[in-house]
């Protein structure tokens, strides 16, 4: 990977995973390095579900990339909530 496509993948996961925090509602117990983990898994795991399902539409995909985000984003913050009762 370049050092062009690593810093894109890290702005894109960045946004990704902030959309995703948006979309889970109340208030979320992780940091900004989990949220961009987050969001790069979510782009990329995202892209992948969009493109087997056969859309190829930007905004369809980044609805998608979101969507598992924020998946990941609940799941972690349940598990850590829990965790921490």
């Amino acid at each position: 990977m370049t050092a062009n496509g690593f810093f894109s993948a890290l702005l894109v996961g960045l946004i990704v995973g902030g959309l995703g925090r948006l979309v889970v509602p109340g208030r979320q117990a992780i940091g900004c390095l989990m949220t961009l983990l987050l969001g790069i898994v979510g782009a990329v795991a995202g892209s992948a579900i969009a493109h087997a399902a056969d859309v190829h539409y930007w905004l369809l995909v980044l609805a998608c990339q979101v969507a598992v985000a924020a998946v990941g984003v609940a799941v972690v913050a349940g598990a850590l909530h829990r965790r921490r009762v």
